[in-house]
């Protein structure tokens, strides 16, 4: 039952983001608005690692298969620990979307598959400590907060690069 809860909340997290960034053109996802010192292209990027780390790497591992499919060592170096501005220009925003949801896919797949008796487990053991986390739950738990945190960073630089997000609401 936890499990199915962390899977649905962790969709609808991965749901909000895509709908967010879905009409923000891609020639603005390197512009960065003054006073915010980030981009699209950056959020996404650390996005992309992130679900890799919070639900993958610590949950079961290094999936080394799944690094054949994107610059895995080229996004640790520009969207981990480098400032926005050190990305610009060195990706390409549509195969940075296609990586996100090839990450976001495989990291669902990970928490649909994982037994619920190991939710209580302590991390995969990886070269970087995990900042929040001691068990496997806990780590699926954060990336949903996570998530939702950069949702709201998007949010307004969506706003800022004049892209206001339509909720829905028939006003």
């Amino acid at each position: 039952m936890k499990n199915e809860f962390l899977l649905q909340q962790t969709q609808d997290s991965y749901n909000w983001l895509n709908k967010i960034i879905k009409d923000i053109p891609l020639n603005q996802w390197d512009e960065t608005p003054k006073n915010i010192e980030t981009n699209i292209t950056w959020q996404i990027g650390h996005l992309i690692m992130s679900f890799n780390f919070h639900t993958i790497i610590v949950i079961k591992g290094q999936p080394m298969h799944l690094y054949q499919n994107f610059p895995v060592k080229l996004y640790s170096e520009l969207f981990t620990n480098s400032p926005a501005k050190d990305c610009i220009g060195k990706t390409i925003p549509k195969e940075l979307q296609q990586h996100l949801e090839l990450v976001q896919n495989y990291s669902l797949e990970t928490i649909k598959n994982l037994p619920e008796e190991e939710l209580v487990n302590p991390l995969e053991p990886f070269v970087v400590k995990h900042p929040i986390a001691k068990t496997k739950q806990e780590a699926i738990d954060w990336n949903i907060k996570h998530t939702m945190w950069h949702c709201g960073q998007i949010g307004l630089l969506k706003r800022a690069l004049g892209n206001q997000h339509n909720f829905g609401l028939n006003l």
